[in-house]
């Protein structure tokens, strides 16, 4: 599994708190009268959870989507571990090399006033590049929000329930 996709996605694809807030949302929210009542219609509990849970439980699949998702987009340290071909580096891993990178060239010592005035202009370039990345890798992010605000907090208050 080492270089591959799999490496990053299959360490966290099951994450035990988004399962706690998942359950916690189908005891509180799927009533045991409505599995009843499916189950004397001779529904099987596949059936159940395919035609009715999860048609009733979009607030919950939508949160853990946006979970799951932000939560592979951020991560650049499992990508750090487990892939060694730079081709394959998810985003995250190539913003941190391009900043690694330009820190490390600042590293210079200047001797000349001429030298380090062109290092501070070097500096700010580098720093308004730096800010750029940050905007640019935060997009997509920001784009799906709005998407999913109206079930985010429906979905977040889920997890404060005792169930």
């Amino acid at each position: 599994m080492l270089n591959t996709i799999w490496a990053l996605v299959l360490p966290g694809c099951l994450s035990v708190y988004n399962m706690i807030v998942a359950r916690t949302f189908f005891k509180s929210n799927i009533s045991e009268e409505l599995y009843e009542a499916a189950e004397i219609d001779g529904c099987t509990q596949g059936q159940f959870f395919f035609r009715i849970a999860l048609p009733l439980s979009a607030a919950i699949t939508a949160i853990l989507v946006l979970y799951y998702g932000v939560g592979h987009w951020n991560s650049y340290f499992s990508a750090l571990v487990y892939i060694s071909d730079s081709e394959k580096y998810p985003l995250q891993l190539v913003l941190r090399n391009i900043l690694i990178t330009n820190e490390t060239a600042l590293a210079q010592t200047a001797t000349t006033e001429a030298a380090r005035a062109a290092l501070r202009e070097k500096q700010q370039l580098i720093d308004v590049m730096k800010y750029s990345l940050i905007i640019i890798s935060s997009i997509p992010v920001l784009l799906l929000y709005p998407f999913i605000q109206k079930y985010f907090v429906k979905g977040v208050m889920i997890g404060s329930l005792k169930g």
